[in-house]
C-alpha cells in the first residue's frame, strides 16, 4: 500500500512538472499561423515595394500641401491601388485650405562679391517671388526683442538681410545612420511620466510668435529685397513656409541655404567685409486649393462586421525640398502595399481593412482631422458621428524609413494583451517591444485626441535627422528592405485587427481638465 501511495505522489508531481516545463508552442495558439505564412512569403517573394518607391517618389516628385505635385502624386497614387484591384478608390476632400496653394518654377541665388560662389536654395513656401532677377548687398540683422527692431528703422531697404547663426557645425564620431539597441529599447517599454508644457512654455512660445510677427512686419514695411535663412549642415537647405493666412500682402522673398554659405558670409561681414547676392525666386500663389485625402479598401465579408472599419494610414504630402522619400513616401508605400499584400491572397476580412493617404500633414493634420470630421467626430457640437461606433482602430506610419521595432500605446493598456499575441509570430523579425507611452506629431493624433485607438510604430531612427525637411529627402534615403518587412508587418496587424470578434479597447473616458496647448496637444 506504502508502495502505491509513493507511486501515486511521484506520478502527480511528475504530472505538475511536465505542466510547469511544457514549451508555450504547445499551448492553444489562437493567431491564424497559416496567414502568417502566406503573408511573409507574398512579402517576401511577390513585393512591389521597389516599384512602389519609384512611384511615390521620383514619379510623384515634391508633394506640397496645396501645389500642383501634391494634385499629380493623389491621381498617381489613386491609379495605384486601383491598379491593385481595391475597392472604393477615391480621391476626396478632407478641408478648406486657408492659405491657398504656392508653387515655384525657378530658385537661384548666388553671392557675387567679394568674390562669386553658388550655392543651393529652396524658397521658403508662401513667400512671394522677386519679379526677375535682384542683386543687393547682405547685411547682418539681430533683432532678439521688439526694442531692437527701432535700431534698423530706415536703414534695411533693397538689402538682403540674415540673422547671426542659431547653430554651429560640429563634428560628430557617430555613425550618421543607426539603429535603435535592444538598450534603447528596454528603455523605451517602461513607462515614462507624463505632461502637458507648462504654462511658461506655452507663453514662451506665445512670445517667439509674436516677436516673429512683428519682425516679419518691420521687414515687409521696411521694403527688404530678400530675406536668407540658415540651413543643415553638408551644403543641404531645409524646407519650411511662412505663417501665411491668405489674405493680404505675402510676405517678403525668403530662402534657406545651407549652413556653410551662411556661416561664410556671415564670417565676411562681421570681418567688415561687403556682400552681395544676387538671386531670382518664381513663385506663385494659388487661390481655393483644398486639401484631400487618397482612399481605398478592401471590404469586410461578415454581415455582421463588415462596416466596421480597420485603417491604415501615412500622409502623402511632403515639403517642397526632394521628394519627400523618409517623410513620408515611407510611410504611403508601406500602407499601399500592405493592402497590396492582402489583396493579392484574396483575403476576406470580417472588418473593412481601409487605406488613407492624408494630405495636409505638415501644415497640422489637416487630412486625417478632416477624415475624423467627415465620418467619426464633431468637435464643434462635441458628439459622435455614425462612424465612431464602428471604428475599430488606426495605424499610422511616419518615422522614417527604419525598420518597426514595436508599437506605441498611446497609454491605452487594454490594447496591451492582443498586441502582445499578435506580435508573437514576428518576434523573429524583431519586432518585440511594446512603450506604452505618447509619441506625437503626426496623424494617429487625430483618432487619440477624440478617444479613438490610433497608434504609431516604433522604428529605428537610421538618418532620419539628416534628411528631415530638406532637399536631401529623395528615394536615396529610403531602405527598402526595412520597408518590405514594415509592410508584412502592416498587414498582419491589419488582418488581426479586422477577423478579431470584438473592436479594438478604447481608452476610458476621463473628464478633461487640461487647456489644449498651442502645440495641439
Amino acid at each position: 500500500m506504502k508502495n502505491l501511495i509513493t507511486c501515486a505522489r511521484s506520478a502527480t508531481i511528475t504530472a505538475l512538472l511536465l505542466v510547469m516545463i511544457m514549451p508555450a508552442s504547445s499551448q492553444e495558439v489562437t493567431v491564424d499561423l497559416s496567414m502568417v505564412y502566406k503573408i511573409r512569403q507574398e512579402g517576401q517573394r511577390n513585393s512591389d515595394i521597389e516599384k512602389l518607391a519609384y512611384v511615390m517618389t521620383d514619379l510623384s516628385g515634391p508633394r506640397l500641401t496645396g501645389s500642383p505635385g501634391l494634385d499629380r502624386a493623389n491621381e498617381i497614387a489613386r491609379a495605384k491601388l486601383a491598379e491593385y484591384g481595391m475597392a472604393n478608390v477615391r480621391v476626396e476632400v478632407a478641408g478648406e485650405f486657408s492659405r491657398g496653394g504656392w508653387d515655384y518654377s525657378k530658385a537661384y541665388a548666388a553671392m557675387t562679391a567679394p568674390y562669386y560662389t553658388n550655392f543651393s536654395v529652396t524658397p521658403v513656401a508662401w513667400t512671394s517671388g522677386t519679379n526677375g532677377l535682384i542683386r543687393g548687398e547682405v547685411i547682418l540683422v539681430d533683432i532678439k526683442t521688439a526694442d531692437d527692431i527701432e535700431k534698423y528703422r530706415g536703414k534695411l531697404k533693397g538689402k538682403i538681410i540674415m540673422a547671426p547663426s542659431q547653430s554651429q557645425y560640429e563634428v560628430s564620431f557617430e555613425p550618421l545612420a543607426r539603429r535603435l539597441t535592444e538598450e534603447d529599447l528596454e528603455n523605451l517599454s517602461m513607462a515614462q511620466a507624463g505632461g502637458t508644457p507648462s504654462r511658461r512654455m506655452m507663453g514662451d512660445w506665445t512670445a517667439m510668435r509674436e516677436l516673429r510677427n512683428k519682425i516679419n512686419e518691420f521687414l515687409r514695411t521696411e521694403e527688404v529685397a530678400m530675406i536668407i535663412n540658415q540651413g543643415n549642415a553638408f551644403n543641404i537647405p531645409r524646407s519650411s513656409g511662412a505663417s501665411y493666412d491668405g489674405t493680404g500682402q505675402p510676405p517678403v522673398t525668403e530662402i534657406s541655404i545651407p549652413m556653410e554659405p551662411y556661416g561664410r558670409m556671415e564670417r565676411m561681414i562681421k570681418s567688415g567685409e561687403k556682400v552681395e547676392i544676387e538671386a531670382e525666386i518664381r513663385a506663385e500663389f494659388i487661390p481655393g486649393k483644398k486639401v484631400y485625402n487618397v482612399i481605398a479598401e478592401i471590404p469586410g465579408t461578415d454581415p455582421r462586421l463588415n462596416d466596421q472599419v480597420v485603417l491604415l494610414g501615412a500622409h502623402i504630402d511632403s515639403w517642397h525640398g526632394g521628394t519627400g522619400a523618409a517623410d513620408n513616401a515611407s510611410g504611403c508605400i508601406v500602407m499601399m502595399e500592405a493592402l497590396r499584400i492582402l489583396k493579392a491572397l484574396d483575403a476576406k476580412p470580417r472588418r473593412t481593412i481601409r487605406v488613407a493617404l492624408w494630405g495636409g500633414e505638415e501644415q497640422g493634420l489637416i487630412g486625417s482631422n478632416g477624415y475624423v470630421s467627415a465620418y467619426l467626430f464633431d468637435r464643434e457640437k462635441n458628439e459622435k458621428k455614425p462612424g465612431f461606433d464602428k471604428f475599430s482602430v488606426y495605424f499610422n506610419m511616419d518615422n522614417g524609413t527604419g525598420r518597426y521595432r514595436g508599437i506605441y500605446l498611446q497609454e491605452n493598456n487594454l490594447v496591451r494583451p492582443l498586441f502582445e499575441e499578435w506580435m508573437e509570430p514576428m518576434r523573429d523579425m524583431g519586432f518585440t517591444t511594446i512603450a506604452i507611452r505618447n509619441t506625437g506629431g503626426t496623424d494617429h493624433q487625430s483618432f487619440d485626441r477624440v478617444g479613438l485607438p490610433g497608434f504609431q510604430f516604433i522604428q529605428d531612427e537610421i538618418e532620419y535627422g539628416r534628411g528631415y525637411h530638406t532637399l536631401a529627402d529623395t528615394w536615396e534615403r529610403l531602405l527598402l528592405p526595412d520597408l518590405r518587412h514594415n509592410a508584412i508587418i502592416t498587414a498582419w496587424m491589419a488582418w488581426n485587427a479586422a477577423m478579431e470578434e470584438s473592436l479594438i479597447p478604447r481608452k476610458p473616458e476621463m473628464k478633461s481638465t487640461q487647456q489644449r496647448s498651442p502645440y495641439g496637444f
